[in-house]
């Protein structure tokens, strides 16, 4: 079983815990191409057997997310399961839709953003929320992000929430945007709740439970319904145009990694034999086509 699966995680489980859990259903290498925050919910794809040599062409994929922020409280980890640390008023005045709309766009386009304290971010072979946990101040780089979309939901001043949707690019934390969000209303804010519904040319809509999952995992039409195959996912990414024919002779050499001669367009090709079986992934750079990802 070769491809990606779609799973909805659901909260309060780890990332880790749905790599596990589908590596015993499928009893087969498991992966994925960005974690998600226990308290956090949505789409995380699953790459499954050699499926896992797509993340390096995944990785760099566009998320989009729906955003709860919690004004006038500030915790120590900028989200729902640190600890309330600061508290401060919140002026009501500024909390119609026309106000937060104007300052949620002031947001949009790119920007540099200096990453949470309690992140994975390595500093000098440590992660910042080592130093976090044991109060050590460090200085953190700013790293150039980008904003593409962000759109108001609803606003409830009573309970000071502020609920958007927000489309960005890979590396956005989400928790340091919802500060200063707070910051540019006059106030603070954490993140109170976070849900991942995109990631690239995946949605959330076409995702699987892992308790759906389990549940299915004898039902062969279920699971080949929700495998998305290696050269599925070429054709989503890349369209249909670029496809590599080999002979049964340079079939072999490029399974052996024998660069092949090849004048055509630098970029990735879906690779297929003399009998129209797909093969795998090749590139081709100063036309030769070099062996990527192969299915044999």
């Amino acid at each position: 079983m070769d491809g990606i699966i779609l799973i909805n995680k659901g909260k309060g489980c780890t990332s880790h815990d749905v790599v596990n859990k589908v590596k015993h259903i499928f009893n087969e290498k498991v992966g994925h191409t960005g974690t998600l925050d226990p308290d956090a919910t949505g789409l995380l794809p699953i790459l499954i057997g050699k499926g896992t040599k797509l993340s390096y062409y995944l990785i760099n994929h566009d998320k989009e997310y729906e955003v709860t922020l919690k004004l006038g409280e500030r915790t120590d980890t900028a989200d729902s399961e640190g600890k309330v640390i600061e508290k401060q008023e919140v002026n009501v005045e500024r909390l119609s839709e026309e106000e937060i709309s104007k300052v949620l766009d002031s947001f949009l386009g790119k920007q540099e953003q200096i990453p949470p304290m309690y992140s994975a971010i390595k500093l000098n072979g440590k992660k910042l929320y080592e130093y976090a946990r044991k109060n050590i101040e460090v200085d953190v780089k700013p790293r150039e992000i980008e904003i593409y979309d962000i759109k108001l939901n609803k606003v409830d001043e009573e309970e000071k929430l502020i609920c958007f949707t927000v489309h960005c690019s890979k590396g956005t934390y989400i928790r340091s945007l919802c500060e200063d969000i707070a910051q540019s209303l006059g106030t603070i804010g954490y993140m109170k709740e976070l849900n991942r519904t995109k990631v690239g040319i995946f949605d959330v809509k076409d995702s699987t439970s892992i308790e759906e999952l389990e549940d299915n995992k004898n039902d062969e039409i279920y699971i080949k319904e929700r495998i998305i195959s290696i050269e599925e996912l070429f054709v989503r990414l890349y369209g249909n145009d670029n496809i590599v024919k080999l002979n049964d002779k340079k079939l072999e050499l490029f399974l052996n990694g024998v660069k092949l001669t090849y004048e055509l367009a630098e970029g990735l090709y879906r690779i297929y034999d003399s009998e129209n079986n797909f093969i795998g992934i090749g590139s081709i750079q100063n036309n030769l086509l070099k062996r990527e990802i192969c299915l044999e």
